[in-house]
């Protein structure tokens, strides 16, 4: 079956209207036991909460229906989160993904094939894993609902994403990101087709083929943070995310006539809480920095360097401290072979000495900062209740 809804509008589609496609992606759908896949509280501007209770409302009467928002490494969602992001669905529907645990090998994509079309950068094979719930064979429909845009990793998010990393393990979920990192973000950000999509377009072929799986996918943005969704795709094949990425390259995508000298990014505190999610401000950016250039993070909620105790404590060892530098720790240490997402975020990090990055914030103290080689040989400065850290030398900070 090809994408078998689409609707597209410059000013926003209304609830209505949005409700009015989701009914037609069930029609002629008997189903008894439904998994929804959203993305978590770091995508609340993607409406896929108000999509996600729509869909269980619809669904409620005739199914039993399950939430597992596709966490990926992220902490899980609090219940104030959930409530905000998703409505009045009952907490007790949602189910928590354990990345490290909660997971099944369904496959593995091919060395041989990965080094094709890395240019030979990698060549080792891509274990798959997703959550062992995508593979119950008790689901009669599986809908993964979730936001195209502009991503690091991968090149323009969500579609196999949500499935395979969103719900994924620890081996998918390193390997893929340090295939994106080795690779160069620059040479992926806003493209399809990139590396690590084909990776994940592969294990999505040949690994789930099988699955009642579909694709809810949208385009938005949030001017003065309100939501405005300009597309709405749904359907099981790649054309789906096609769709999507066409209008979110022209809605989330800005182009500048020359690179800017300073760059100011304030990060929403109830999203933002660590680095590792809050470097989205340099990964996001740093095409459009010119060299020389600044970029200044206002990050109120940041409170952390990783989103889990283990990527908090290999962050601190290390430091953001250039690409090399981390390339050469990596083949040096086993904790960042076994655990290479946080080797590939090191590396998205990092300016490389090309700008200099300041981050402000309130809730990491001078002291907890000095005790981690993250300032390095730089100098950080008390400015009232905020730490300021200037990246420099190699990128660190």
């Amino acid at each position: 079956m090809e994408l078998f809804y689409k609707a597209q509008t410059e000013d926003g589609l209304s609830k209505s209207e949005i409700l009015e496609g989701l009914k037609k992606s069930l029609e002629g759908k008997t189903v008894k036991k439904v998994l929804l896949i959203p993305p978590d509280f770091t995508r609340f501007h993607s409406n896929a909460g108000l999509i996600t209770n729509l869909y269980y409302h619809l669904l409620k009467d005739q199914a039993q229906v399950d939430i597992l928002p596709a966490l990926g490494t992220h902490e899980p969602m609090s219940a104030n989160e959930i409530t905000e992001m998703y409505g009045d669905i009952p907490h007790d529907r949602f189910i928590v993904h354990n990345w490290r645990e909660d997971i099944v090998h369904v496959g593995e994509v091919p060395g041989s094939y990965i080094s094709s079309i890395t240019d030979g950068l990698w060549d080792q094979g891509v274990g798959m894993e997703v959550n062992r719930l995508i593979m119950d064979p008790t689901y009669d429909l599986i809908l993964s609902i979730g936001q195209v845009v502009p991503h690091e990793v991968i090149g323009m998010a969500n579609h196999a994403k949500n499935v395979f990393v969103g719900c994924g393990g620890k081996t998918t979920i390193n390997q893929s990101h340090m295939i994106g990192a080795v690779y160069g973000m620059e040479r992926m950000m806003g493209k399809d087709h990139t590396p690590v999509r084909k990776v994940l377009d592969y294990a999505l072929e040949h690994f789930l083929k099988d699955r009642p799986l579909y694709f809810v996918l949208t385009v938005t943005t949030a001017p003065k943070n309100v939501i405005k969704t300009h597309g709405l795709f749904i359907g099981n094949t790649r054309k789906v995310l096609e769709e999507a990425i066409t209008v979110s390259q022209e809605k989330n995508i800005n182009w500048l006539d020359k690179g800017i000298k300073k760059c100011v990014v304030y990060l929403d505190p109830k999203e933002f809480k660590s680095t590792w999610l809050g470097n989205k401000s340099i990964y996001r950016t740093r095409m459009a920095i010119e060299d020389g250039g600044e970029l200044i993070v206002l990050a109120a909620g940041v409170t952390k360097f990783g989103e889990d105790s283990k990527i908090d404590e290999l962050i601190r060892k290390y430091g953001y401290c250039g690409r090399l530098k981390v390339l050469e720790l990596f083949k040096q240490n086993e904790d960042l072979k076994k655990n290479m997402s946080a080797a590939a975020h090191l590396i998205h990090s990092s300016s490389d000495s090309r700008f200099k990055i300041t981050y402000a914030v309130k809730n990491i103290t001078q002291a907890e900062v000095k005790k981690s080689t993250l300032i390095q040989q730089n100098t950080m400065k008390l400015l009232k209740d905020t730490i300021q850290i200037p990246y420099n030398q190699g990128g660190t900070h």
